[in-house]
């Protein structure tokens, strides 16, 4: 079964941390259903959500993942009914 989260991630320095973000996010690209990034300008973090349908297992798998990141901070918040994948 399948759950709809919201991930929040800040990038403290989107400079470094951009490309393998990215990268991963790609990974993922079956369970993300939105994206919104704001870039708070030069030298500045940026911000960016993603809507996701998924397992708790993949959902977990890609919070863990880009949280790894240096300067990178993740949180998930996950609807508590379970939907038909």
């Amino acid at each position: 079964m399948a759950k709809a989260a919201v991930i929040s991630a800040i990038l403290e320095n989107p400079h470094e941390s951009q490309q393998e973000f990215n990268l991963i996010v790609s990974d993922y690209q079956d369970i993300i259903r939105g994206r919104m990034g704001i870039p708070l300008g030069v030298g500045r973090p940026s911000l960016v959500s993603f809507t996701v349908v998924g397992s708790m297992d993949k959902i977990n798998s890609l919070t863990g993942k880009l949280g790894a990141i240096p300067e990178v901070s993740v949180k998930a918040s996950v609807s508590k009914i379970e939907l038909d994948d």
